[in-house]
């Protein structure tokens, strides 16, 4: 089982980047999956989280209307599309499955960047 995250890297606040995190080793359209955050210096925060059985997704408050979290179910491939990024948005951020639990698997971290 194994989740592995990408596409982080340095933009300018305003700018995009799309995140994403190949899975493998699990049924994937049975769990859910979700983004998380980890500042320096600040606690973790959830970002998004789908789930892959129906589609529906949640977002934190500060990110809503900004990013937009998406599967490919070919790809088994979570995606989180972000878009207005701020400063604030500077983290490291995590693919985790499941979204809530006892038992979570988290991947690797991707470093996201933005520059004021």
């Amino acid at each position: 089982v194994q989740l592995q995250a990408s596409g982080g890297g340095l933009v300018q606040a305003g700018g995009s980047l799309t995140l994403a995190c190949a899975t493998s080793g699990f049924a994937f359209d049975a769990v859910t999956i979700g983004w998380f955050r980890q500042a320096p210096g600040k606690e973790r925060e959830g970002v998004s989280c789908i789930s892959l059985s129906d589609g529906s997704a949640t977002y934190a408050d500060s990110v809503k209307g900004r990013f937009t979290i998406s599967s490919v179910k070919t790809k088994r491939t979570v995606y989180l599309q972000m878009n207005s990024l701020k400063p604030e948005d500077t983290a490291v951020y995590f693919c985790v499955a499941p979204c809530t639990g006892h038992e979570q698997l988290w991947g690797q971290g991707t470093q996201v960047t933005v520059s004021s």
